[in-house]
């Protein structure tokens, strides 16, 4: 049931957004050279690689730390980079990624592939069996603002009382939050090995 919701919900959500999506993409291409989308390395269930798109908001050559780590962060990211990831629309693309099963909605959000604190300790705690989300548990109870420890604790709640009346609320909540912006870093989503960074 949880799959067909997803792949209805993408398909109505992608039809319906088609227009503002292909502004942002005409925005990210005429206010910086290089391609609309970057594709970032994920980790999917049981810990799979995929590569998930985002709308690029760093400038290409921009170096692969987070944004906060670089002394002149406002020089990398794109003119239109900023407000696309303080409004989130950056991940609409992600829309495609649960329409061919990749993500959900609702879930963990999916790792990148050289987070090895996180991917271990959610191997260890069985939350690698879930697929990632859009949005999940984690995410409406400090989304960047958590330590990974924290993050994981999170997640097991979520694995253990998994339900769609638990998806719809975490979806209504994670559209309150991103109207106000709550919770949201901004960094690179290609952080260094070992530590903790936005992957969302």
């Amino acid at each position: 049931m949880k799959r067909l919701l997803d792949i209805v919900l993408a398909a109505l959500l992608l039809i319906t957004l088609l227009p503002l999506m292909l502004l942002i993409a005409l925005l990210v291409k005429l206010t910086s050279p290089g391609p609309v989308l970057h594709w970032s390395r994920r980790v999917g269930r049981h810990n799979k690689l995929f590569w998930m798109p985002k709308f690029r908001t760093m400038h290409v050559g921009a170096p692969q730390v987070a944004t906060h780590l670089l002394t002149d962060s406002h020089r990398w990211i794109t003119p239109v980079g900023r407000w696309l990831r303080k409004t989130s629309l950056d991940e609409l693309p992600q829309l495609w990624s649960i329409l061919v099963g990749h993500m959900s909605f609702v879930g963990p959000r999916p790792a990148l592939f050289n987070q090895d604190d996180l991917i271990r300790l959610r191997t260890a705690c069985g939350i690698h069996d879930l697929v990632p989300g859009l949005t999940g548990w984690a995410q409406i109870h400090g989304r960047d603002e958590l330590s990974i420890p924290e993050k994981v604790r999170l997640e097991q709640y979520y694995l253990d009382n998994i339900s769609l009346w638990l998806d719809a609320y975490i979806l209504a909540m994670t559209l309150l939050k991103v109207l106000k912006s709550e919770g949201v870093r901004q960094a690179d989503d290609l952080p260094a090995k070992n530590t903790y960074q936005k992957a969302a």
